[in-house]
């Protein structure tokens, strides 16, 4: 198997440390530029929408978050939304879907409700893990989105097992295993791939590099920058892909899906994205300059695309205006189903935990 991967440029203040701007990927850099000539109207439409929704969605979360209705930790998918919107419309709804704690946004676009998502980060018995698991451990196994993992690059060896298995069940499914740019220096990143070479396994992974790992540039953890080139130390396919395009991002895992799908061979897609948001609702960002931020800014994701469809006549400003109300009532709801919902009965904390719940006394302290 050949391997697809490109080199890049990366600039670093050297004076302060912080990683410098870097411009997205040229055509040349980037096997699958985005095309909308390759899409037809209403997929183009629901792309939008998806990452429109997402945007709105965790712009309300970290509104609730500082009312104080949402605790625990929150990590927002701000910058981020094309990667997940053009990633996961590239599988079918029996595919499966792993990821890490920032998944609010891959959540929604696996067809998790808005409801059920804020419901969870409020801790309510309607989320789609019970109340249970809040922002970091979103789960739906009806939808084959198996979370919402806290632990860095822990996910990553459990998408290989999930890949694993569809191949040793026979079935066509693929799996998306997300994870940041930081989860690369873990040990299980490196497992995984070589396992999944070795036993030619249909497992997409996807490195979300938003160039920070916390507070701490990938320039100053990282010897080799480029992720995508990893692939090579275990003949696996990469791409390398512009992550605030969200065709971009459909058309890459697209040929990923198919590689899966039909040979059962892995790929590594490096996309290049930013968050605009600090690594968490507690993170003042004072790392990075303003100048930086604002720079990203201007390849916002949305942005981009709603030009795109400007200029194609795919959409007009009282569409974008229309939508903007319908997504604006959808997320409203969505708030005032989580403020509405039931807490969870105290004897939730057996359920999921102990095979026989009913054998335990949660009244009693012992």
């Amino acid at each position: 198997m050949a391997n697809h991967t490109t080199n890049r440029q990366a600039t670093t203040d050297s004076s302060s440390g912080v990683a410098g701007v870097i411009e997205a990927p040229s055509d040349s850099q980037s096997k699958h530029p985005g095309s909308i000539l390759d899409e037809d109207r209403d997929t183009l439409v629901k792309l939008y929408r998806q990452m429109l929704l997402i945007r709105r969605f965790e712009e309300k979360c970290a509104e609730s978050y500082n009312l104080g209705k949402i605790g625990g930790f929150c990590h927002l998918y701000i910058g981020q939304e094309a990667v997940g919107v053009g990633a996961i419309s590239a599988i079918r709804k029996d595919d499966y879907v792993v990821t890490s704690y920032r998944e609010h946004g891959q959540a929604i676009a696996k067809g998790i409700s808005p409801k059920a998502v804020m419901a969870e980060l409020y801790g309510k018995a309607t989320g789609c893990s019970h109340g249970k698991g809040g922002s970091m451990h979103l789960f739906d196994t009806s939808l084959n989105f198996l979370g919402g993992h806290a632990i860095v690059g822990g996910q990553i060896p459990l998408g290989t097992g999930l890949a694993f298995a569809s191949k040793y069940k026979g079935t066509d499914q693929v799996t998306l295993c997300f994870f940041g740019e930081a989860a690369v220096n873990q040990g299980a990143f490196h497992e995984s791939l070589n396992m999944a070479q070795l036993w030619k396994v249909p497992c997409i992974y996807i490195c979300e590099n938003n160039r920070y790992g916390m507070g701490t540039s990938l320039e100053r953890a990282m010897s080799i920058h480029d992720v995508s080139q990893k692939a090579c130390a275990y003949d696996i396919a990469a791409e390398f892909v512009d992550g605030m395009d969200v065709l971009a991002m459909r058309q890459a895992t697209e040929h990923a899906v198919k590689r899966a799908r039909e040979q059962s061979l892995p790929t590594l897609i490096e996309a290049r994205t930013y968050r605009y948001m600090g690594h968490s609702m507690s993170d003042p960002g004072k790392y990075r300059t303003r100048a930086e931020v604002e720079k990203y800014q201007e390849r916002d994701p949305l942005k981009l695309f709603r030009t795109t469809l400007q200029e194609n006549d795919i959409l007009a400003e009282n569409d974008f205006a229309r939508m903007e109300n319908e997504i604006k009532g959808e997320v409203e709801a969505a708030v005032k189903f989580a403020e509405e919902s039931p807490e969870p009965d105290p004897r939730e904390l057996y359920t999921d935990v102990y095979a026989n719940p009913e054998g335990f006394d949660f009244t009693k302290s012992n």
